[in-house]
């Protein structure tokens, strides 16, 4: 399974469009004749979420190809090559897309031809900056609920990197532009072809405290979809499951933080779902995070092995949570979270009479409500002496912190700065907290693996080097901490809110 970041700019063009003096060095071109199947369920949930999946023949880069996006002119894209006579989309490929498809078949929807003439860009040196692509295309869906088989024909023009940056891609565009290409009216050939694809994402709303809860839920669900296929992936290591985690994580937050406008048993079993979605997501982000941090200190001690049994044996450790994950994934249990939340989105179950109120005040005393538990928490954290109840205590406070940040952070688009700046401030304790709790549970990792029965003598003296390190170092974020919550304790922005 090959991998490929994709970064490109399409535009549309005439038949009769010539292109222009690109101000760069092309190559001699070279002509593919490319035939693409695309695969989606019966009601295009791949497309809805701007995926595609197809099998492709022609070209340098035939075989089945999944394409996820990455952001702005990028797309992750997943490669498999063609087997001889398979038809059907490879497991591993169904696999990656479960989360979106939740058991539904994966059937042909459309038929693309292209006549593609490519040309490279080149650098002074010769050396291939990107390639530029003129399709002409020629499309058809398949006909679908007995609709009727429409054929179209179009050209467009690709430009795709190699070495360039999305700067380069933009310059050799302006030049199309001016010789009167247009920006794309469709984000890919498939979407062009289909033409009408069902909408996931609820439109942006921010009149009553309703849609401030349901618009931030929508917008971290999608997120939460978007990384699920990067967790899959059986080798994955780009921080998808730390980014899928805190999605997660901010939705159960604002559910907790906004009880009150939902109707008590559905935001107490989507609140129950998706912690235990965060907890299994969470071992082995843990894992992650803890095998980083250790490999660093043990970069720092010259004379330390750098590849100690212990540690190799947390990289096995972290292998064998990433399966338990996956396989967490595929339950029955996840794919009904998924509904869930789907069916929460689609009518959400809120209680008019809260919900339904005007969002500057409602969501005001959410904020001011999590605000105030926030410093509550640390107060009674300040208050206690050194040692574990102070570390449980400040962990706590840590946990209050972050669920002020996403509820100011989720009232910004209705109350404006005030909110922002209340979040940043509880980011800035939650970094902090979050650096000291860090260091609390590195410390205890540590003394776990030196007291193991059968560790290494040499082993077990650099453990003890190590947790000295943690139990000095752990201290140092809270010397920052009473400047930060001085500033979280300012009532100005909670004023501005109309609630200080």
């Amino acid at each position: 399974m090959a991998r490929h970041t994709e970064l490109e700019r399409k535009y549309d063009a005439d038949a009769d469009f010539v292109l222009p003096d690109l101000e760069v060095r092309v190559g001699a071109p070279a002509t593919h004749t490319l035939q693409a199947r695309y695969f989606d369920t019966e009601d295009l949930r791949l497309a809805a979420r701007g995926i595609t999946l197809r099998r492709r023949q022609g070209g340098d880069d035939a075989g089945w190809h999944l394409k996820l996006p990455a952001g702005k002119n990028t797309k992750r894209e997943i490669r498999l090559p063609l087997a001889e006579s398979a038809q059907d989309v490879p497991a591993e490929l169904v696999t990656l897309v479960t989360a979106h498809t939740r058991g539904r078949p994966l059937i042909p929807v459309a038929e693309v031809e292209t006549r593609r003439v490519e040309r490279p860009l080149l650098d002074e040196d010769g050396r291939v900056l990107a390639k530029l692509a003129d399709d002409t295309v020629h499309a058809h869906p398949f006909g679908r609920n007995g609709g009727e088989v429409r054929l179209m024909a179009w050209r467009e023009i690709e430009i795709e990197a190699v070495t360039a940056s999305d700067d380069f891609l933009a310059a050799v565009g302006d030049h199309l532009l001016d010789a009167g290409a247009r920006e794309a009216a469709a984000r890919s050939k498939l979407a062009r072809t289909l033409e009408t694809v069902p909408a996931t994402a609820r439109p942006p709303a921010t009149g009553t405290a309703g849609d401030v809860l349901v618009t931030y839920l929508g917008r971290h669900f999608a997120k939460m979809l978007a990384y699920d296929p990067l967790v899959r992936l059986a080798d994955h290591d780009d921080d998808s499951v730390h980014k899928m985690r805190v999605a997660a994580r901010r939705m159960r937050s604002l559910l907790r933080t906004h009880r009150r406008l939902i109707e008590p048993a559905r935001a107490a079993g989507l609140e129950t779902e998706l912690k235990w979605l965060a907890d299994a997501l969470g071992e082995v982000r843990d894992l992650e995070v803890l095998r980083a941090r250790f490999e660093r200190r043990l970069a720092q001690l010259p004379d330390a092995d750098q590849e100690p049994s212990w540690l190799a044996g947390m990289a096995a450790e972290e292998l064998r949570g990433r399966d338990r994950l996956r396989d967490a994934l595929s339950t029955p249990r996840y794919l009904a979270l998924l509904d869930s939340v789907d069916a929460f989105l689609a009518a959400p179950p809120l209680l008019d009479r809260r919900a339904g109120r005007a969002a500057r005040p409602e969501t005001a005393k959410a904020v001011a409500k999590a605000w105030r538990k926030m410093l509550r928490r640390h107060a009674h954290a300040a208050g206690l002496p050194a040692g574990p109840a102070r570390d449980a205590a400040l962990h706590r406070t840590r946990k209050a912190a972050k669920r002020a940040r996403y509820t100011a952070e989720a009232a910004a688009p209705a109350l404006g700065s005030p909110a922002k700046k209340l979040s940043r401030r509880a980011e800035r304790l939650q970094e902090l907290l979050g650096a000291h709790h860090d260091g609390v549970v590195a410390a205890e990792r540590l003394g776990e693996l030196a007291r193991r029965p059968g560790t290494p003598a040499i082993e077990a003296f650099a453990l003890g080097r190590l947790s000295e390190r943690e139990e000095r170092d752990r201290e140092r974020p809270l010397r920052d901490l009473p400047a930060a919550v001085k500033k979280a304790a300012k009532r100005k922005p909670l004023r501005r809110l109309g609630v200080g």
